[in-house]
């Protein structure tokens, strides 16, 4: 067993134009002031990081450390999300995904997908250059227009989409291999990894990479009502990344877990802040301990109802008191004997 590190902040949903959110330097001795210990960064906002920069400076990447530590923290992971869910975007979603892509790229998508390739694997570098061995990202979505099977999937759609999707990614997963780091995918709505049974069917289309990784979110699974604690279980030897992140799902006879169109604030299924969900951290905590997670508890913050402020207060006590420090011992050695082969073999009667 292990001790999770933590507590640590995903600075995405912080950053801002107005201080302290509009830097590294002043978002860390913000977070650092609350009590968090590391941060994880996202990669596609320059306000905090150049993914070029640290792909090809070693003495940029140790600045960066240097921001990050001079308070007492350290960077967890890097992020892709954005870049990463524009290596596969069906035609349905190019016009809204566009913005997450430069300008000169929106409107043309094979070139979009082709920078979008090029900064994931940047982000290996970059990862490696920081001293960190996992990497956060989605797998983007081919997929996902046909999730619900009517009208009636042809047969082989989705064994084509996933081959696709392994054709994408397998050279990305090389390069990180190369940098000894893995890639860990969110398991998030919206991406053709969505669930237990999608990990599987992208780990099994890319011939088993090693470097297929899980990132944790139990939020999501909340809102598919999807058994969160189980799937620690399942998976947990692919689990290399914890976003901490509180949900809730409220049963009511008008909608249900595809929301009805409704925003946030209205549907069933929404995300809360640490404490004010559903989700069984108490739970979670345990297993992931008990099946040797070391990796960092980090919270991301999404509400629809509390303040991004309050809820970064919040969060770092809410984590760090579910931090189990786990024991070296166990709890009946005081009435243990002394144990050799003679001995046991005398107690067998042998």
């Amino acid at each position: 067993m292990k001790t999770i590190q933590g507590p640590a902040i995903f600075l995405a949903q912080f950053l801002d134009d107005e201080p302290p959110f509009n830097n590294l330097n002043n978002i860390c001795k913000w977070a650092s002031e609350l009590g968090y210990k590391g941060v994880q960064i996202p990669t596609w906002d320059k306000r905090c990081f150049d993914l070029k920069k640290a792909a090809e400076s070693k003495t940029y990447t140790d600045e960066i450390k240097g921001t990050v530590e001079q308070y007492g923290m350290q960077v967890t992971e890097l992020s892709t999300h954005q870049q990463g869910q524009l290596v596969a975007v069906h035609p349905a979603y190019d016009t809204m995904f566009d913005v997450f892509a430069p300008a000169e790229l929106r409107g043309n998508p094979a070139e979009r997908q082709k920078w979008a390739a090029d900064q994931v694997k940047m982000a290996a570098k970059a990862s490696q250059n920081l001293g960190i061995d996992v990497h956060a990202t989605f797998s983007g979505a081919l997929l996902w227009p046909f999730m619900y099977p009517w009208p009636q999937r042809p047969d082989g759609l989705v064994e084509a989409g996933f081959k696709e999707l392994a054709k994408r990614w397998e050279p990305i997963l090389n390069v990180f291999d190369e940098h000894g780091v893995d890639l860990c995918y969110e398991v998030h709505a919206g991406e053709d990894l969505h669930d237990g049974i999608t990990f599987e069917r992208f780990v099994e289309a890319t011939n088993k990479h090693p470097r297929v990784k899980l990132l944790f979110d139990p939020s999501h699974f909340v809102l598919q009502q999807l058994d969160y604690l189980q799937l620690i279980d399942h998976y947990h030897e692919f689990i290399r990344m914890f976003h901490v992140k509180d949900a809730e799902y409220n049963y009511n006879g008008k909608s249900g877990v595809y929301g009805g169109y409704q925003s946030w604030g209205d549907r069933p299924g929404r995300f809360r802040s640490l404490g004010d969900g559903q989700v069984d951290f108490t739970g979670i905590f345990s297993k992931l301990s008990q099946y040797g997670y070391g990796g960092w508890a980090v919270m991301e913050w999404e509400c629809c109802i509390k303040s991004p402020e309050q809820g970064a207060r919040e969060g770092a006590p809410f984590i760090q008191s579910h931090i189990i420090e786990v024991t070296q011992k166990a709890f009946d050695d005081f009435a243990g004997g002394e144990s050799n082969d003679e001995l046991n073999r005398k107690i067998l009667g042998i």
